[in-house]
């Protein structure tokens, strides 16, 4: 299993990349403004029609572009002349962002589950993304909720580093999962049998004793999402690195 490479701990992530109000999530110029602060880069990657890999974090376009339709129902071609929140920005390709970033900071991606259960039913999304990384010399990682995800993306690509997005999976926020699939997600109990090599778990949720048992085994643990320096100073007592928006973290 490839270790997560020094560069993932060394400067803060940014959470889609370094978006505000003007500069939409997980946009080209995000990413721009990421590589610029010399900050790394967390990402989602959605389907679109004809399966094309495209950073995007939603299922469907209403929060960012006023569009109801699901993301996996347009074509590549569509996405790329629809703007986000206004701006000139639409929705890149996975392809146009690993060419932009270049190896020049890290990519941290994670591949949004598309069972709707955190299920098997995971699609080829994955190899999508495989696809893309295959002559893809930066440092980047690949992640999901889902375990099946990241156990087919190890796979197929065995030498890039994958990992387990973690959280304490509350009811409140899960309901589409039963009380037995919760708490196995939440004891992080696939790490071994995926090929994980690190997990990037809910801030909120770090005192969780499977997070500490990893820790101490040497296993890099990153965590999402830090909102301000405070957070920031509780969370890396435990976690070695964050993925933070709304506030500019130190490096």
């Amino acid at each position: 299993m490839p270790a997560l490479p020094q560069a993932f701990l060394n400067v803060p992530i940014t959470h889609r990349g370094l978006h505000d109000d003007k500069v939409p999530e997980n946009s080209l110029a995000a990413a721009k403004a990421a590589i610029d602060a010399g900050y790394g880069i967390e990402m989602d990657i959605q389907p679109a029609a004809d399966g094309t890999a495209m950073v995007f974090h939603d299922y469907d376009l209403t929060r960012l572009a006023g569009d109801r339709r699901f993301v996996a129902d347009i074509s590549a071609d569509e996405l790329a002349g629809i703007s986000l929140k206004g701006s000139n920005e639409t929705v890149p390709t996975l392809r146009q962002m690993l060419d932009l970033v270049a190896g020049r900071v890290p990519l941290l991606i994670e591949i949004k589950d598309q069972d709707g259960r955190l299920g098997g039913n995971i699609g080829d999304l994955h190899k999508q993304v495989a696809g893309q990384l295959a002559d893809y010399a930066g440092p980047v990682a690949v992640m999901s909720f889902n375990p099946h995800v990241v156990g087919a993306f190890h796979r197929i690509s065995p030498d890039i580093p994958v990992g387990l997005t973690t959280c304490g999976y509350a009811p409140e926020h899960w309901a589409m999962l039963d009380q037995d699939a919760r708490e196995h997600l939440a004891d992080i109990s696939d790490f071994d049998d995926v090929g994980a090599s690190f997990i990037s778990h809910d801030h909120n949720d770090l005192g969780n004793p499977r997070v500490d048992a990893l820790k101490a085994q040497a296993v890099p643990v990153l965590c999402w999402t830090i909102r301000s320096p405070a957070q920031e100073a509780a969370a890396r007592k435990v976690a070695d690195n964050i993925t933070f928006e709304g506030y500019q973290a130190a490096i």
